[in-house]
């Protein structure tokens, strides 16, 4: 057993003791204090993890002379129905909780510590409990990856590992609806069957499956389509090409239609009966186009809060119909604070915001004291990045979950999104998924912990030490511009910007991409020498090989940007245009390895647009 245990996360009580407890070979894990049934998928759990150690050991629902761990269930124990405490002494293990969950949560930390002892186990007494009830994951599944379902078998695991107990999948379009083939039919979509065994998955880990559904922006995919045009508020489409925002194209619901509400009407009724969970995600965030076009006059009149507030307020009927408690993003209604207090006091807002300076102490404030329940949403920083950018992920988490305690949110939602192509493979985001499953759990234990020795042993299982350090250098290099781009890295969102708008970027400067290339190929030199314990360790090293080299490339576009000799200008770009031409080759073979074809024209589509560039600039 080493000195300094690390553990993910790390428990809120930690009391070394004296002496040591041997793993015979073979042994009995005995259930205790509940029909034997409901602590039988901890139990297994347990078991595989012994197995990889060598470790015969058996399950048995009574104590005998050879039950070396004990997995009991006392329901009159103190502390929440996730706490539990673990109890290692030169006579066994015990693990002791109030419900089946503590229980599974002692296990996730008895197999960490297994998996770092050779079969002796130091004494201790751990007390372990988390800070927040519900500690989520957001994946996008939008834009523009649709996991395979053994992808999100995986990441169900390892998400579970780390004592997160909600997920959601982002939904704009990627579920597939029987009435509304056009709207999916190119984005291999969720089936419902797909749905019923993913939920039926993650409720054995004590994970609640969230359906998340976009309702009112963010409808584009839908209203691009003839059939459902009508219901747009802006059909001739919305562009700001200040923000960057889409072409023009019909991007949010008319509020003032009722035939809006009776599309969701529908979808709801097809796609809540599939998920188990008592909680709805309705979206509503970014309607960017409210007040445009068709409720104008009704806007004018009463202004964009109230009218936003009064479809809000119809949404959530049709969720309280369906016995479900309504979620929404809280970015439009923190902007009408005195509209607050009409909210349905048991709608349930979700304060997001994605830099490390966000104001969550501020909005969580004005939510709190509205008794309007909320989490808190950071995320993982990975999007428009390639790479990551793990200060601001790390900054961004830490602000989202201290403030979130201190104001009383119920909650933390840390979301991984997939904006501009989804270019980042997920491996990328590992590290902010830990950090955020760690502060989620417990704070004061965890905002200092070794992160890059948590993830080469709980995320990549690399036993060389190389890919947990790797994957935090590779991601603090976009800190080398020394300029902060809105949820972006500077090398990442270039490569979707003139030569001209790259040199007008703000503190954009040729050093910095100079200095984040050199950061980019520092840092992953190490990468060959990883020794992934994984059956997907190859591929892992495939994925940040290119993800390294589309950084690169992002890199040299920004340089080309600052070329003044013309020669070296053209000649740069006919290299970069082959380089894109490679990468383009190697993108589908990666992308097929973790998820479904559909999204992926979409997507590849954003790299080819970099090509066009590459020709209009040579005969510019």
């Amino acid at each position: 057993m080493p000195q300094s245990l690390t553990l993910l996360p790390q428990p809120r009580e930690i009391e070394r003791k004296g002496g040591t407890f041997k793993l015979e070979r073979e042994g009995t894990i005995a259930l205790l204090g509940a029909p034997a049934q409901e602590l039988l998928f901890s139990g297994e759990r347990l078991r595989a993890a012994l197995k990889r150690a060598d470790a015969d050991w058996t399950l048995a629902a009574t104590r005998g002379p050879d039950s070396g761990i004990v997995l009991r269930m006392n329901a009159s124990q103190k502390g929440s129905p996730e706490s539990y405490t673990l109890d290692i002494s030169p006579t066994g293990v015990e693990i002791v909780a109030p419900t089946a969950q503590g229980i599974f949560y002692g296990v996730c930390t008895l197999i960490q510590i297994v998996e770092q002892c050779d079969m002796r186990l130091s004494a201790m007494h751990i007390s372990d409990s988390p800070d927040f009830p519900n500690r989520g994951v957001m994946l996008d599944i939008s834009r523009d990856k649709v996991p395979t379902m053994e992808t999100l078998f995986e990441l169900v695991d390892l998400l579970a590992s780390w004592k997160v107990n909600q997920l959601q999948l982002y939904t704009e379009h990627t579920f597939a609806y029987r009435n509304h083939r056009v709207v999916w039919e190119h984005a291999s979509p969720m089936t419902p069957q797909d749905i019923l065994e993913l939920d039926a998955y993650c409720r054995a880990r004590y994970i609640e499956l969230v359906p998340n559904q976009n309702s009112f922006g963010h409808m584009h995919r839908w209203l691009r389509h003839a059939e459902y045009r009508h219901l747009a508020e802006y059909e001739e489409g919305y562009t700001d090409l200040k923000e960057h925002w889409w072409a023009p194209a019909p991007f949010g619901l008319n509020p003032t239609d009722p035939r809006s509400l009776e599309l969701l009407r529908e979808m709801y009724d097809e796609l809540l009966p599939n998920f188990s969970s008592s909680h709805f995600n309705v979206g509503l965030d970014e309607t960017i186009d409210l007040g445009l076009g068709k409720s104008a006059e009704e806007v004018k009149a009463r202004g964009a809060g109230a009218v936003y507030l009064d479809f809000l307020k119809k949404i959530h009927a049709l969720v309280r119909e369906r016995g479900k408690t309504m979620m929404f993003w809280g970015d439009i209604i923190i902007n009408h604070p005195e509209l607050i207090s009409q909210l349905p006091k048991d709608a349930i807002a979700m304060e997001w915001g994605y830099e490390a300076d966000h104001p969550f102490a501020e909005h969580g404030k004005a939510f709190a004291q509205a008794g309007i329940p909320f989490y808190v949403c950071p995320g993982t920083s990975s999007w428009i990045s390639i790479l990551g950018r793990t200060e601001n992920a790390m900054g961004n988490i830490r602000n989202a979950t201290e403030n979130g305690l201190k104001n009383g949110a119920i909650g933390v939602l840390n979301t991984d999104w997939g904006d501009w192509g989804h270019w980042q493979f997920l491996p990328i985001s590992y590290l902010g998924l830990a950090y955020g499953a760690a502060m989620s759990w417990c704070g004061t234990t965890n905002r200092e912990m070794d992160l890059p020795h948590a993830l080469d042993l709980f995320a990549f299982r690399d036993r060389a030490e190389v890919m947990g350090q790797l994957a935090y250098d590779l991601g603090n290099a976009y800190r080398e511009h020394r300029t902060t781009h809105h949820n972006a890295a500077v090398f990442a969102r270039g490569m979707f910007k003139s030569l001209d708008d790259i040199r007008n970027m703000e503190g954009v400067t040729r050093e910095g991409f100079e200095r984040a290339q050199r950061a980019i190929d520092k840092a992953a030199k190490a990468l060959p020498r990883a020794k992934m314990e994984r059956p997907d360790a190859k591929l892992i090293q495939r994925e940040y090989q290119f993800a390294v080299r589309l950084a690169r490339h992002g890199t040299q576009r920004g340089l080309l940007a600052f070329e003044k000799n013309a020669k070296r200008a053209a000649q740069m770009k006919r290299e970069l245009d082959a380089d894109m031409r490679g990468l383009i080759r190697a993108y589908k073979g990666l992308w097929n390895a973790r998820n479904r074809p559909g999204g992926f024209e979409e997507s590849v589509a954003r790299m080819e647009g970099v090509r066009e560039a590459y020709k209009r600039e040579a005969r510019a």
